[in-house]
């Protein structure tokens, strides 16, 4: 019924998909997604559903509030007895890993999210509805509703059901969660100033080499690439300020120079700054 996708102009759309269904009794076949899904059931009226998983049936109620997740990989079909109400949203594995590292501070494991068939969380469908309704609405207040409700209902979720590295992971590589923390808050505190791997090291009390190797191993990216991406990031929050002058954003994101920046800028982002805003504006 209705579709974030066909919003373009919502930039949250970018982190997840929004669907609305309501729908007579009926069944989906089983198939493999490369995204994780998140079913929030909306119906007052509890009624039977059945969900195939990886082979195994789960034959059961489903009641008003209740979310079943589905993390990306799993092979999975539906059939359901009864009129359904549900708000699925699918989110895209290796964005989820970028927003929560860059601005929730975790590291997940591969799966990302907790393989849960069936719980109730009010706050999480509540979340949900917001969405939806701000989807619906399809005005400029409603699309700023829509940004800011996108990256709650994100936060709650991986917070309560995301599935952070593992202890005995973390201390394979020597690279934990909180060493991402410190690093991320440095990069954070000195973004308008020169960061080197050494700065970084003693941060979080290694060696340059040995940091430089378990950052790699974690993050499957390099210090310096992190640092580069994580400027480049805050610059185009900040070039959405059309009134701001680049050569000053490029140095509040740590840039010696506006042809520095632009250098950097069209080497990540695949264009100049000046076409990105003339784009984007």
């Amino acid at each position: 019924m209705l579709n974030s996708e066909a919003t373009e102009s919502i930039s949250a759309a970018a982190l997840m998909s929004v669907r609305y269904f309501q729908a007579e009794p009926d069944q989906m076949r089983e198939e493999v997604f490369d995204e994780h899904h998140i079913l929030l059931n909306l119906q007052e009226h509890a009624h039977r559903v059945q969900n195939w998983r990886d082979g195994e049936l789960r034959d059961f109620t489903f009641c008003k509030d209740e979310i079943i997740v589905t993390p990306a990989g799993i092979r999975s079909g539906w059939r359901w007895h009864g009129r359904s109400d549900v708000i699925v949203i699918t989110l895209d594995p290796g964005k989820v890993k970028q927003f929560a590292q860059s601005e929730l501070g975790m590291l997940l494991e591969t799966q990302q999210l907790k393989d849960l068939p069936q719980f109730s969380d009010p706050d999480l469908c509540a979340a949900g509805v917001i969405l939806r309704d701000a989807l619906e609405a399809d005005d400029m207040s409603s699309a700023v509703m829509f940004e800011a409700m996108s990256r709650v209902f994100l936060v709650k979720l991986l917070q309560k059901y995301g599935q952070r590295r593992a202890a005995e992971v973390e201390h394979s590589t020597s690279f934990t969660t909180e060493h991402y923390q410190r690093v991320l808050s440095y990069v954070q505190d000195h973004l308008d100033q020169t960061i080197t791997v050494e700065q970084l090291a003693r941060e979080v009390g290694m060696s340059a080499s040995h940091f430089a190797r378990a950052f790699k191993a974690t993050l499957s990216s390099t210090p310096m690439q992190f640092v580069l991406a994580y400027r480049i990031e805050q610059a185009l929050k900040m070039m959405e300020d059309a009134s701001r002058p680049l050569g000053d954003i490029a140095l509040a994101c740590g840039f010696s120079d506006q042809a520095h920046f632009s250098r950097s800028f069209k080497q990540v982002v695949g264009q100049s700054p000046r076409s990105w805003r003339v784009e984007n504006s």
